[in-house]
């Protein structure tokens, strides 16, 4: 198998090939060992099949707290989670977890149709959204990760001998590699150099951000979880144009924008993938850098959606997502976004309520990043004589000009300046 052939593995194609006006049924499959939330977890797994063509028709979920090695489910379970799938002549049916390849191979046997676990459907998800050259091989990456320990239980095909065979005067080779062997080597070779070019690009992001650095621009990013309107929001304050869609993972690839705030600081706003609940680790791994601008950030603005009733559980996600990005000591605000469709009287005055719909309480989030960053910036009053007009397109360029007037000695400025560049106008202060 050539190293531009990628293996391909019959998992979650049929989801693809839907069109936007009709959907694919699907069953969505349990088991609830009271863990986690169930209903949320499901409600939560029917969005992702709707955000990725399929409509979630029934459910088949069992309690159980010892799970069955083979299919998860039980046998009875798994008997009727085939006539259901048969009733509702189901396309494909999804598991709210992870399984093995064996437990793929197995279910998608008694249930006569394709099956999918959580994790191979937000990486369908993400294959169809990725639209930079680095979301596409972080996808393809994360995705490799996933099927390497699948391999073996994928289908009998990947059993059968690769090489081997007869030589002359009754010699015989050896029995070569077998194709699991053969797609296995295939598959850490690709991830290598997936890897290798992964960090080529992370150099390149880190010089990016070394210079952001250098010039002193501050970097605020936008970190919630997936649907609460972090690009609505981004459009909102920069009125730059990027996709934004009311459904899960609607944009997948980090966004930066310029904004200037009341005080004239000019900041970089950073939109970031979203999070789901129990999103597992090496998806996490595989899209780090998009979640490193978070780290590096200068202040970290944790979007919730204010109208949503798991709104808590969401803030819960966001944040244990951050502690293990070691972003405990960068300054967090909380904003509720989607004010205009939450009941308004239950949060308290002083929390910060924004609608990207609306604009409403925008100006109080602007303010508010103005006062975390004060520290990076002073107004003041200055006269620049005639011969020193030069330094005027500093303050225009990296600061704001409040008032300018024209005066014998000079041009009087009320501006405001970065901290960096205020030794340059300490002479002419009023």
């Amino acid at each position: 198998m050539s190293e531009e052939n990628m293996i391909q593995l019959d998992l979650g194609t049929t989801a693809q090939k839907t069109t936007a006006a009709e959907k694919l049924p699907v069953v969505l499959l349990a088991l609830d060992q009271g863990k986690y939330d169930m209903p949320r977890s499901l409600d939560e797994l029917r969005a992702l099949a709707d955000a990725n063509g399929m409509q979630a028709v029934a459910e088949v979920v069992q309690k159980r707290q010892t799970p069955e090695a083979a299919t998860l489910l039980g046998e009875g379970k798994v008997a009727e989670a085939r006539l259901v799938c048969q009733n509702v002549r189901a396309a494909a049916a999804i598991f709210d977890g992870e399984l093995t390849g064996s437990q793929i191979r197995n279910l998608s046997a008694a249930l006569q149709v394709e099956v999918l676990d959580r994790t191979l459907l937000i990486l369908e998800i993400f294959r169809a959204r990725a639209t930079t050259n680095e979301g596409k091989l972080q996808t393809e990456l994360a995705t490799l990760r996933y099927q390497l320990p699948r391999l073996q239980g994928l289908g009998e095909s990947m059993s059968r001998q690769g090489g081997g065979g007869g030589g002359g005067g009754g010699a015989r080779r050896g029995a070569g590699e077998t194709k699991l062997e053969l797609d296995r080597r295939h598959l850490h070779h690709r991830i290598e150099h997936l890897e290798e070019k992964l960090k080529e690009l992370e150099k390149r992001r880190g010089e990016t951000r070394r210079a952001r650095q250098k010039n002193n621009v501050p970097v605020v990013a936008l970190v919630g979880y997936t649907n609460v309107g972090k690009s609505s929001l981004l459009n909102a304050l920069c009125g730059e144009q990027i996709f934004e869609a009311d459904m899960l993972f609607a944009t997948l690839d980090p966004t930066a924008r310029k904004l200037t705030l009341p005080s004239g600081l000019q900041i970089i706003l950073v939109d970031t993938v979203g999070f789901v609940s129990r999103l597992p680790h090496h998806l996490v791994e595989a899209f780090r850098s998009t979640l490193e601008e978070a780290a590096f950030a200068d202040v970290i603005i944790k979007v919730v959606d204010a109208g949503d009733e798991q709104a808590a559980e969401q803030l819960a996600v966001t944040d244990e997502v951050l502690s293990g990005l070691d972003c405990g000591d960068i300054p967090q605000l909380v904003v509720y976004n989607k004010c205009d469709t939450a009941n308004l009287s239950s949060f308290d005055p002083d929390i910060l309520l924004t609608s990207a719909k609306t604009g409403r309480g925008l100006p109080e989030l602007l303010a508010k990043l103005d006062d975390v960053l004060a520290h990076r910036v002073r107004t003041l009053e200055l006269v620049l004589p005639y011969d020193k007009l030069a330094l005027a397109d500093i303050l225009r360029s990296r600061g704001s000009v409040a008032a300018e007037e024209y005066r014998e000695d000079g041009v009087f400025y009320r501006a405001t300046v970065k901290i960096d560049d205020l030794h340059r106008f300490e002479p002419f202060l009023v």
